[in-house]
């Protein structure tokens, strides 16, 4: 299997359920799933996310 990786930063001001949904939406209409979530003791959180790459055979 091959992921595509997508990686960033969710500020401290965020609130846990608006962090969910961000998720949710992100893996409802993006097809992403959550890899690692890693929370800092400041509040901050570091989110990575994949996703299958889909390859399509070509037949001539």
């Amino acid at each position: 299997m091959e992921y595509e990786f997508r990686r960033f930063w969710v500020s401290r001001e965020y609130s846990r359920s608006s962090v969910r949904r961000l998720l949710t939406d992100a893996a409802e209409y993006g097809g992403w799933e959550l890899s690692r979530l890693r929370m800092f003791p400041d509040g901050r959180r570091r989110v990575t996310m994949r996703r299958k790459i889909i390859r399509v055979a070509r037949t001539y």
